[in-house]
């Protein structure tokens, strides 16, 4: 009788063990797919504690509505940002119309998804200090100029591609070589300052800046507007395999319902909402490009 109690504990102890076990590496399994983590990031056009404010709360929104360990990561340059898209480092980017063309070209079944109203009818602004009083963008030959960065779509391709549409040379035309100030917020205080008579910026930018009073237009003004052009994106990366099946959609539409109940995350982006938006529609932006030798 003995020898089969000691039978039975010996079976209980082991299957007791056995299901510690299970459950552990099943909690370790959960665990792994719990920590994740989706990652978001954005050229950095503009001042990076705006930049910062702006997508650590859409990205707490994204996890809220997707369920998804979200997470922005900040990038020293626009290159930077294409580059972390390429290697899987980036699940989901906020491109212009030119890097998001490369971060599509490098990852094969990338998608652009969404995007905001005005990004369908963008357009670059030309400033020019106004004592100087331009009125054409062909008045612009024979003084010093400033793009923002050379990646932007907005500060730098469409604006030089408008310039050469009206038979101006950037690398001949101006008062020195065409300057590259890195960002949009850049571009208007050198213009400014005095630092350069003239530059080219994102509308948008321009437009926040005087509507905060932050640009002396006693000192700066708007000499020409682009055609409209689109530009930009939320392009995510093929994250189905990594993060399970529909997560693509599932952040599609977190970012297609934002609603005014997130009013302060769109002021941030100078917006009401996000629209749908597709690979097609920045064609003319990758035409520009190769035509400029931008990109090949």
């Amino acid at each position: 009788m003995k020898k089969i109690i000691i039978i039975l504990l010996v079976l209980l102890t082991t299957i007791s063990i056995t299901a510690c076990g299970d459950s552990d590496t099943s909690n370790e399994s959960n665990k792994s797919n719990d920590d994740k983590v989706f990652k978001i990031g954005a050229i950095p056009d503009q001042n990076t504690s705006k930049l910062n404010r702006r997508f650590e709360d859409l990205a707490k929104y994204i996890s809220d509505e997707t369920g998804l360990n979200v997470e922005y990561v900040p990038t020293v340059d626009y290159s930077a940002l294409v580059t972390a898209f390429e290697r899987g480092e980036i699940q989901l980017g906020w491109f212009g119309g030119l890097t998001g063309v490369q971060a599509r070209n490098s990852v094969e079944g990338a998608e652009a998804i969404a995007q905001r109203p005005r990004d369908e009818e963008f357009h670059s602004v030309f400033i020019a200090q106004k004592d100087l009083g331009l009125k054409e963008l062909s008045d612009i030959k024979g003084y010093s100029f400033t793009f923002g960065s050379e990646s932007s779509t907005s500060g730098h391709l469409m604006p030089r591609h408008f310039l050469v549409e009206q038979g101006i040379d950037p690398d001949k035309d101006f008062d020195g070589e065409a300057n590259y100030s890195g960002s949009h917020d850049k571009t208007w205080k050198l213009v400014e300052s005095g630092t350069f008579d003239t530059g080219a910026l994102n509308e948008a930018v321009w437009e926040a800046a005087v509507e905060e009073n932050k640009v002396d237009l006693n000192k700066v003004e708007v000499f020409y507007t682009t055609p409209a052009y689109y530009d930009y994106n939320w392009t995510i990366n093929n994250v189905d395999e990594d993060f399970g099946k529909g997560t693509k959609e599932k952040v599609k539409n977190a970012l297609l319902s934002i609603d005014e109940d997130q009013k302060e995350i769109m002021e941030l982006f100078e917006s009401e909402k996000f629209i749908e938006t597709k690979n097609e529609n920045y064609k003319a932006i990758k035409e520009v490009a190769e035509k400029l030798g931008i990109i090949k």
